[in-house]
Parts: structure tokens; C-alpha cells; sequence
């Protein structure tokens, strides 16, 4: 009579756990998708990019054009303020000086918008550079809406102004302030 073969305790578990091995981290990039541009036999022209459905119009549609205003108001400066703290703010700082929170940690030094080179660019170049990217900012075309962009560079241009000025310049009661925080 032949005896059984002794089998260690650990070896089942393991054959169990031995398909999981198989199986590689999910990654959303690498999955069977269609891109815009990537050909597909299914539609007309092997294309995969369609045409919005005749009469479709945008919810946000950050091609659109908006004009810029012809006025700074009051209430365009607090939108842009709001905006700028929601959107600006984690790479460029309160302060717009590029020393923002996200930077400290080790992303990409932002840029200095109260620098001469940015205080001298047109309000539409820095338009395009929210809309667009400059350097290692993305484009933010997508998360801010026209008029909004237009807001925050006028906020942007607030803080520049802001920056620099002598103490002199202050009003009595500024200064006053400003002595008692030294």
C-alpha cells in the first residue's frame, strides 16, 4: 500500500491567489477605446470624430468668443478675485508672485505676474496664455469660462498695481496700519 504524499499547508491558499497575479493594475489609458482622430471602419470615412447633431449647441463652449470689457468695475474685480483663488492661486500664489502652494511642493515654478514681462503683455496675450498654456501652465480654456478670463486679468492687473507701492503713496490711515503690524 503506497502512503500519501505529504502537501504543505500553504501551497493551496497560494494556487488560489495565483490568477490574481494576472491581473495588472487598471489603467484607463491603456484600455480599448476610440480617439478623436483614430480611424474606425464603422463610420462613414473610417473616422471616429463625428459632427454634433444638427441644432446641438454648447453648454460651455470655450472657442466662444467673448469681448473684453470695455470698463473695470467693482464687481468685476471681486468675480476675478473669487476666480483667481479658485483657479490661480494653488500655482501663482495670493500674492501672484509664482510661489503658490502646488510649487512649494515641487511642481514647475509658476510665473511672477507681477514681473515687468508680464505687466507689459497685452491683455489679450494673457488671455490667450489662460486660455492656452505659456510654458508649464496647461490651457485652462476648458475650466474657466470666457468671462471669467477677462475678470481674473483684471484682478491680475489689480494685484500688479498693488505691488511695489512706495508707503508714502498711502493714505494716512494705511499707513498708520502698516507701522502697527512692524
Amino acid at each position: 500500500m503506497s502512503r500519501p504524499v505529504p502537501r504543505p499547508a500553504f501551497l493551496l491558499p497560494l494556487l488560489m491567489l495565483l490568477p490574481l497575479a494576472a491581473c495588472g493594475e487598471a489603467n484607463m489609458d491603456e484600455q480599448a477605446k476610440a480617439r478623436t482622430w483614430d480611424k474606425n471602419a464603422f463610420f462613414p470615412k473610417d473616422m471616429t470624430m463625428r459632427h454634433p447633431v444638427a441644432g446641438t449647441v454648447p453648454r460651455n463652449d470655450p472657442a466662444r468668443e467673448v469681448p473684453q470689457p470695455a470698463t473695470v468695475t467693482a464687481s468685476l474685480l471681486d468675480q476675478g478675485r473669487e476666480r483667481y483663488a479658485v483657479f490661480c492661486v494653488p500655482c501663482h500664489g495670493q500674492d501672484g508672485l509664482g510661489v503658490g502652494m502646488i510649487v512649494q511642493r515641487g511642481l514647475a515654478p509658476a510665473g511672477n505676474l507681477a514681473s515687468e514681462k508680464v505687466r507689459k503683455e497685452s491683455a489679450a496675450e494673457i488671455y490667450g496664455a489662460i486660455s492656452n498654456g505659456y510654458r508649464s501652465m496647461f490651457g485652462m480654456a476648458q475650466m474657466i469660462p470666457p468671462a471669467d478670463r477677462w475678470a481674473i486679468i483684471a484682478y491680475v492687473r489689480a494685484l500688479q498695481a498693488s505691488q511695489d507701492v512706495p508707503v508714502a503713496s498711502l493714505p494716512e490711515a494705511d499707513r498708520a496700519a502698516l507701522e502697527a503690524t512692524r
